[in-house]
């Protein structure tokens, strides 16, 4: 694994990039260029399940699917894949001079897109975070993370008023309360999840699961999962949450409880630096 240093310096620069998102509508690298990344015949490499796999299928690409993005990564230094399509904040963190692949460029901002947590439907875990992210916001914790993690603050979604929370009878709050974890479904993923020299898990996500946790009373429990069945894992109660960068899509939306937004990325394409 690379040096936090090394990572941090990466993604600073990536996400001072991010603040010209929308002035760069116009460019010939908008959003809207498929035909361009397709006419050479290019293979993708995308996360199963991720919203890069789901644009892949949208825009027709030839695309191989791997079970995270930084397999994906994996794949076009490999020269298995001609280019992978994976969120801009560990494109940031994991790719150009200082990284594990300096040799890697990213070239294209296919999307705007939201990052939520998923809870089971129907669960009050969901307004319990929202009400942890409302607190967090307004107390300048969330800022304090962002910037441990060298993300800009201009990413950061801002979040209402903390309103008042009541646990409901045989919900998962008191669930989790009652086992002592609250089990967080990931995938290694800087910085929003990623081990540092000593095994732990931090990252901005990491650090934020951690505090819904302390405020709940219980232990952070980090799992690794296949992103594909993110939502089989979180249904039959392997984990409680999912908590790894996740962008709120539709299909997400419309199969988990899913907390408001709280973080602003982009799906980039990553290819060889010519």
């Amino acid at each position: 694994m690379m040096k936090n240093s090394k990572k941090l310096a990466a993604l600073a620069l990536s996400l001072s990039m991010a603040g010209s998102l929308a002035a760069c509508s116009n460019n010939a690298n908008a959003p809207g260029s498929a035909e361009n990344n397709q006419a050479a015949d290019m293979v993708y490499a995308v996360e199963a399940g991720s919203a890069g796999e789901a644009i892949a299928k949208e825009n027709g690409y030839t695309y191989n699917s791997v079970s995270s993005q930084a397999d994906a990564l994996m794949e076009v230094a490999s020269g298995t894949s001609d280019a992978a399509i994976i969120d801009l904040l560990m494109a940031g963190a994991m790719i150009g001079e200082g990284t594990s692949y300096p040799d890697l460029t990213y070239t294209e901002r296919l999307t705007e897109e939201k990052y939520g947590v998923g809870c089971r439907q129907g669960s009050d875990l969901t307004d319990y975070i929202n009400s942890v992210f409302a607190e967090a916001y307004a107390d300048g914790t969330m800022a304090s993370l962002a910037d441990t993690y060298a993300i800009s603050q201009d990413v950061l979604v801002e979040q209402g008023k903390a309103e008042d929370f009541t646990p409901t009878e045989d919900g998962d709050v008191a669930y989790i309360q009652d086992k002592g974890t609250l089990i967080v479904g990931i995938t290694e993923f800087a910085p929003m999840d990623y081990k540092d020299e000593n095994g732990a898990w931090i990252g901005f996500d990491a650090d934020l699961a951690k505090l819904v946790a302390e405020k709940l009373g219980v232990e952070a429990q980090f799992v690794v999962i296949d992103w594909d069945n993110k939502i089989m894992e979180l249904n039959s109660k392997n984990i409680d949450v999912v908590w790894n960068g996740m962008t709120l899509t539709d299909e997400v939306t419309s199969s988990m409880n899913c907390t408001n937004a709280y973080c602003k990325n982009a799906q980039v394409v990553v290819t060889t630096a010519q």
